[in-house]
């Protein structure tokens, strides 16, 4: 029995899980050269498994089809990677380039220190999404849990639901905007005034997670700056 099982008619590539290594599959996507012509591949009976799809630097379209573990297509770097279900904790964490797309709900720190790509979450995450986030965009159709955007440095998240405590905490140069209610605001985050450019950004990723929502019924967040550099005049704000 094969791992790798090909199709002529749509070219794509179906690779098991079941009874195979979620090591033989990374191994496998891992060593893709730059030019391959196998551009589509399929992942079936992933089982909740951990770090499926890690480490993908070829640009290729890659369909997880169920429910993911941990750090799924983490250190994603240029592939196009949908995950039909839920996933673990870390998706897409250190992402450099491409596209994360989960069908369904993320557990905590989705997108955790991603530097690029963008990573859209049909349903909810949970705590912690985007933190210590480095240029990455996230955009959440749900709610986000508690610390959304903890530490985060640059890059934009989009919540079109809820977001829960401490909104931002410990924020530098990202932007958020959050369409629903905020439970609370982190430490120097506050809400800022709508620019042209934020809404620029924001039209931009709306329409690439098809998203028709109005721009008028976001508000946007950012950093107060009083954490940049210890002064004994903020010291209530750490």
């Amino acid at each position: 029995m094969s791992a790798v099982l090909q199709t002529s008619v749509e070219s794509t590539a179906f690779f098991n899980l079941s009874g195979f290594s979620v090591r033989e599959l990374n191994a496998t996507l891992q060593t893709l050269p730059a030019d391959t012509n196998q551009t589509a591949w399929t992942i079936l009976n992933p089982q909740g498994s951990h770090a499926i799809a890690v480490g993908i630097t070829a640009q290729v379209a890659i369909t997880i089809d169920g429910h993911a573990g941990y750090y799924c297509a983490g250190m994603n770097d240029g592939a196009v990677i949908t995950i039909n279900g839920n996933v673990g904790t870390g998706v897409a964490e250190n992402m450099m380039s491409g596209l994360v797309h989960v069908k369904g709900d993320a557990s905590q720190s989705a997108g955790a220190s991603a530097h690029g790509g963008l990573l859209i979450i049909e349903g909810n995450a949970s705590a912690r999404c985007g933190i210590s986030m480095k240029g990455v965009d996230i955009v959440v159709k749900g709610n986000v849990g508690h610390m959304g955007a903890f530490m985060a440095q640059s890059g934009n998240l989009v919540v079109c639901g809820d977001a829960g405590e401490a909104l931002g905490d410990s924020l530098y140069e990202a932007r958020i905007f959050v369409k629903g209610t905020v439970a609370s605001l982190g430490a120097d985050c506050e809400k800022k005034e709508m620019l042209e450019e934020d809404k620029l950004i924001l039209a931009e990723l709306l329409k690439r997670a098809g998203i028709t929502d109005s721009l008028e019924s976001f508000t946007r967040y950012g950093s107060a700056r009083a954490l940049y550099h210890f002064h004994v005049d903020n010291l209530g704000a750490y």
